[in-house]
């Protein structure tokens, strides 16, 4: 699988962000209010330490470390942190090639380990230990992952063309919230909520965005229909005492 995602980060680097849909103006939006959940949720904030794991070309980076926190981010692909070195640096960021499933930092090195679509890519059993690991006690890890439930989702990742025209890698997946949720707790975290969001499609034309950004947000309102919007943010905290668990 790593060298399947090595392969993939060289071949979608030259294009990777209108690859996940960051290019677009929609897209700049959705990214924009990503990272603000990001940082809002997990209270990041200067002088904490975050892991940022899958960086890709750095957009939410930067964001994080625009708080003033420390910020390391790392990805498994050399090509995409080349991207990420060149564009979106700063004194308070420090890029590392590091495999999640696998990582060479200290035990409780950091307040809070965040990751935007890249739990997908990974061997759970391998990455969430290393997460529970690297994690101070009391810190949070902070996720958005696709949600398996929204239709256009379930075909890209069960249809394998469809998944290579999408530009996807041949081992990626999505999630659905209530095995996600209850995979992290199997690993030790506590706190854990897996909640749907994100309707604003990135190939929303500028022109429709203002109208198209209303609906989305009346839809995530409504408890049936938000269920099958684009995206599952995740948040889960490490215990402040230690207790039984798979790690």
């Amino acid at each position: 699988m790593r060298k399947n995602e090595i392969k993939h980060g060289r071949v979608i680097s030259v294009n990777a962000e209108n690859i996940w849909g960051w290019g677009s103006v929609a897209g700049k939006m959705r990214a924009a209010r990503r990272i603000k959940l990001f940082i809002d949720r997990g209270a990041i904030e200067k002088g904490k330490n975050i892991l940022e794991i899958g960086c890709g070309t750095g957009i939410f980076t930067v964001g994080a470390a625009e708080t003033g926190a420390n910020v390391t981010a790392v990805d498994i692909s050399p090509e995409l942190l080349n991207i990420a070195k060149t564009y979106h640096v700063g004194s308070n960021i420090k890029y590392l090639t590091e495999d999640a499933e696998n990582m060479s930092f200290a035990d409780g090195e950091f307040d809070v380990v965040m990751g935007n679509s890249v739990l997908h890519h990974l061997n759970l059993s391998l990455a969430l230990p290393e997460i529970h690991r690297v994690l101070k006690k009391g810190g949070c890890a902070l996720f958005s992952e696709p949600n398996m439930l929204n239709p256009q989702i379930m075909l890209q990742k069960k249809f394998p063309p469809l998944k290579k025209i999408m530009g996807d890698s041949q081992d990626e997946t999505a999630f659905f919230k209530w095995s996600l949720a209850g995979i992290f707790r199997e690993y030790g975290f506590r706190s854990v909520a897996a909640a749907p969001y994100d309707f604003l499609h990135p190939a929303i034309p500028e022109f429709m965005i203002s109208a198209m950004k209303r609906l989305a947000e009346l839809a995530e309102r409504i408890p049936v229909l938000r269920e099958i919007s684009g995206s599952l943010f995740i948040y889960a905290e490490k215990p402040l005492k230690a207790e039984n668990q798979n790690v």
